[in-house]
């Protein structure tokens, strides 16, 4: 009986399974795939400029005519309003730049505050039909930054739930909203990450990977890195790229405790072709030797180099 049991289960397991994960076959075209340009996030510049004692967009066409000279061609802003992609659109179109993805903040776990939420980021995506962007990232607030509090799970169920309507509200849009994590939602055993993924529509909501926080949020481990990849690659449609050397970040994108390569090559197995966003940025301890235009210069050689498969 204990061993028919332990069959039993693990064929429920199995069906579990295929009921809340896309089919991974190869030959399948992953919905997401399309050629992107690599882009990069404004929170690597802000990180940059921070060194230099200067302040990133104080002057918007001097910073994005900096971004420009590196060699970079897309642009994934921070957005807090409509307002702020009605002025950066003329910008982008000056210096020959892109921007086919941005990040909104949300709070999403509170049912008082959900719907403002919501209704912020939608006028933001009216916004940027003028500028092509197709892609919305979003962090859903922890409770209190900085703070090692935990949701509940009434408030996990909340925040899936809105994590849900507002990425079926921006599909109707023809915009794809994709959940994005830092280190806290892998606490507990990610049950933050793993609930928001789980209960809601992957027709709805999308994965960007921040691999590096992940992996970072997982105590440094490669291995949660990979099997989040296994468990969730079929609905990866953006990459965040940052690297890190004996656990601290460095200047540029290279070799380092991130295996990049494997991960483009299982995302090719896949037929995965996510955007590619770089978002090298600085921490204390990361060295010091060159600016962020030249940095950026760098980034892109050692991108277009490993997913090569990918571009």
């Amino acid at each position: 009986m204990s061993l028919f049991r332990r069959q039993f289960l693990h064929s429920l397991t199995a069906l579990a399974g295929t009921a809340f994960l896309p089919d991974s076959s190869p030959s399948e075209a992953h919905p997401f795939a399309k050629s992107w340009p690599i882009s990069c996030n404004s929170y690597t510049w802000l990180t940059f400029y921070n060194r230099q004692n200067k302040e990133w967009m104080k002057d918007p066409d001097a910073s994005l005519a900096e971004l420009a000279k590196s060699g970079i061609t897309a642009y994934e802003p921070s957005v807090t309003s409509p307002d702020e992609i009605t002025k950066l659109a003329p910008l982008l179109k000056k210096h020959t730049l892109t921007m086919p993805s941005v990040y909104v903040n949300t709070t999403l776990h509170q049912a008082d505050e959900s719907q403002k939420s919501i209704d912020a980021v939608l006028s933001i995506a009216e916004a940027a039909r003028s500028t092509n962007t197709t892609i919305f990232v979003t962090n859903p607030s922890p409770l209190k930054w900085g703070s090692n509090d935990d949701k509940t799970d009434a408030q996990l169920n909340e925040q899936a739930k809105n994590l849900d309507r507002l990425g079926a509200e921006l599909r109707k849009r023809g915009i794809t909203l994709a959940y994005h994590t830092h280190a806290p939602e892998h606490r507990q055993a990610a049950r933050e990450f793993h609930h928001m993924l789980l209960a809601s529509d992957p027709q709805n909501v999308a994965l960007c990977l921040d691999a590096h926080w992940v992996y970072r949020g997982s105590g440094n481990s490669q291995i949660a890195l990979f099997d989040v990849v296994k468990l969730y690659g079929k609905r990866i449609v953006e990459i965040h790229i940052r690297q890190s050397k004996n656990e601290i970040w460095q200047e540029t994108f290279g070799d380092g405790d991130i295996d990049y390569r494997r991960l483009a090559a299982d995302l090719k197995a896949m037929n995965v072709k996510p955007l590619l966003v770089l978002e090298q940025c600085l921490e204390k301890g990361t060295p010091n030797t060159t600016g962020p235009v030249e940095a950026q210069r760098q980034n892109l050689v050692y991108a277009r180099d490993v997913f090569a498969s990918l571009i």
